[in-house]
């Protein structure tokens, strides 16, 4: 299958504890990539911590940087905690089921306000149950969307579903691109950063 552009939500991998002096453990996951220069680090949505650095870095180094940035982790938890106790949980395949046909239909109304701003054709809209995507555009001109969107905040749907229907007029991120998304979301930079902010 392939696809003109997509949002990933970012892969897990094994879960590791560190105990920072006078506060509670912080369980994280530790991703290492080629491309990382520096250590990131990252609380999603349901409260879990990602750590990305370099491979080789020292383990040491590694809680030294959770040291540094632990009253962040926190407020970041908690506000997570604050925004929607639908947030913070563990999906199943039954959340998806039940939640699909509510998903599908919020899409395809928030697709239609949009659309009256570009006027884009389109295939069909799918609602996917995915773990590292939060939408995609295929190349048969399909819009697909995670079910999970639905416990997003608004403006971060909005963002998601606008990324996804400007792939069908540009399909890479282009200034043209970005140009179009502008045109609905004039604000969509500080979306962004939001998005990247809460490790959406």
């Amino acid at each position: 299958m392939c696809y003109y552009g997509c949002i990933k939500i970012n892969e897990f991998f094994k879960l590791k504890e560190y105990e920072v002096k006078d506060m509670k453990k912080i369980f994280y996951k530790l991703k290492r990539s080629k491309r990382a220069k520096r250590m990131r680090l990252a609380v999603y949505c349901d409260g879990s911590v990602v750590v990305t650095g370099p491979f080789g870095i020292e383990q040491s180094l590694i809680e030294k940087f959770i040291t540094e940035k632990k009253q962040w982790v926190w407020d970041k938890i908690k506000f997570f905690k604050n925004i929607d106790s639908k947030v913070i949980r563990t999906f199943s395949h039954n959340d998806y089921l039940e939640n699909k046909d509510k998903a599908l239909d919020f899409v395809q109304k928030r697709v239609r306000f949009y659309n009256k701003i570009y006027g884009f054709s389109f295939n069909k809209i799918f609602i996917k149950n995915q773990k590292t995507r939060w939408g995609s555009c295929s190349c048969k001109q399909n819009l697909n969307l995670n079910y999970k969107i639905l416990f997003l905040p608004e403006k971060l749907q909005d963002y998601i579903i606008v990324h996804e229907m400007c792939h069908l007029k540009e399909f890479n991120h282009s200034k043209k691109f970005w140009e179009l998304v502008q045109k609905a979301l004039p604000d969509y930079l500080d979306i962004k950063k939001e998005l990247r902010r809460h490790g959406i």
